[in-house]
């Protein structure tokens, strides 16, 4: 969404009628209502944002045109695309991505005892695919319960991944769900962007350790052992299946599959809210504009579908609209949801990977640096 800069006044103009504060350079789920839903569909159902406050209230209130009768209706569009998919629709494409992902890791140790470099380097593609589609598409879905209707192999799923829930409550919030966890401001543009994604595998089980501290202490010391079982099993299947002599050999092939997509993981991660509207915890619009204002679509990539999955490349507005929803689901409700938000005149959100690239590396002090700016919206026009 473009955001146009305003004048001397300091404020910029806003994409749904809003205007936005512009910061001083020295500073540092209500949507399923009244659409009928049943208890099979339950995983179409909106996240809680919890309390939702909307300024100009005068003019976002008249009938139809309030936000909890655009989700509403929203809602029942999409409602009736679920009830129509069949099981293979709703979750059984992604199973059999992630099962295809898994069955593929035992060819991708043994081409690595390869001395050919073909072989070697298919091996290290086929490891570092493997890991990223299982760690980020199979962890992503299986945090949204979206793998399964069942809640005892949701409650499975689940033993497996750490959630964090803050992020879809509090999209684009400032302080609670404004992707600043992904800033570090004292990286310059070009050793951030290019650089510091390759220690993305070391920084993880760090980040999920300092995660840990808020879980019970139970669940703490299962994730804990399971992510140990987990990076024991991948160095000693180096060292015994594909036959690597030197542990420090196997230990920065772990490194390398393991990073081989972390730039675009990065990347996706900051392009698609950052740079956006972010509101204040007690000023934030109602759940659909703060969606459509906050969230970006990137165009479709089959390496990066497959590996993260639609809800996380070209159907992110889509996923936060309905987060239970699978990759797929969001994939085929990605039309009606286009076209709804047009025709109430809100906006979607769709830029290249390229074209974010160069914004970030052109304006990266302001998004990645300063404190941004907070959006008041003062109206849907």
């Amino acid at each position: 969404m473009a955001l146009e800069d305003g004048g001397a006044g300091g404020r910029h103009r806003c994409g749904c009628g809003g205007t936005r504060d512009a910061p001083h350079r020295d500073e540092a789920d209500p949507g399923a209502s009244g659409t009928g839903l049943t208890a099979e569909d339950e995983e179409l159902r909106p996240e809680l944002s919890g309390g939702d406050v909307t300024s100009g209230r005068g003019e976002e209130e008249r009938g139809a045109g309030s936000g909890e009768a655009l989700m509403a209706e929203l809602s029942e569009r999409v409602h009736e695309v679920v009830r129509s998919s069949s099981w293979w629709e709703r979750h059984g494409v992604d199973i059999c991505i992630l099962t295809c992902s898994l069955l593929a890791l035992p060819a991708g140790f043994l081409c690595l005892r390869s001395a050919h470099a073909i072989p070697f380097l298919a091996g290290v593609l086929t490891l570092g695919v493997g890991y990223h589609t299982l760690a980020v598409k199979g962890s992503h879905l299986a945090s949204h319960n979206a793998l399964t209707k069942s809640k005892s192999w949701g409650k499975l799923w689940a033993v497996f991944f750490i959630e964090v829930s803050l992020h879809h409550g509090y999209t684009n919030v400032i302080g609670l769900g404004d992707s600043s966890t992904w800033k570090l401001p004292f990286l310059n543009r070009y050793i951030y962007m290019f650089v510091a994604p390759l220690a993305v595998p070391i920084i993880t089980p760090l980040v999920a350790l300092d995660l840990l501290r808020n879980v019970e202490t139970r669940a703490a010391l299962r994730t804990v052992c399971l992510m140990s079982l987990g990076l024991c099993c991948h160095y000693c299947l180096l060292r015994h299946v594909s036959g690597f002599q030197s542990p420090w050999s196997a230990l920065l092939c772990m490194l390398l599959t393991r990073s081989l997509l972390a730039h675009p993981y990065i990347h996706v991660n900051i392009f698609q809210h950052i740079g956006l509207p972010m509101f204040a915890a007690n000023r934030k619009p109602k759940r659909i504009q703060q969606m459509s204002l906050g969230v970006l679509n990137l165009p479709r990539n089959a390496l990066l579908d497959w590996c993260f999955g639609h809800s996380l490349i070209s159907c992110h507005v889509e996923h936060h609209l309905f987060p239970s929803l699978s990759d797929n689901m969001c994939l085929k409700i990605k039309p009606i949801v286009s076209q709804y938000l047009k025709e109430k005149r809100l906006p979607y959100n769709e830029d290249t990977y390229s074209s974010r690239l160069r914004l970030f590396l052109r304006k990266y002090e302001e998004l990645m640096v300063h404190a941004p700016p907070i959006t008041e919206l003062v109206g849907i026009q």
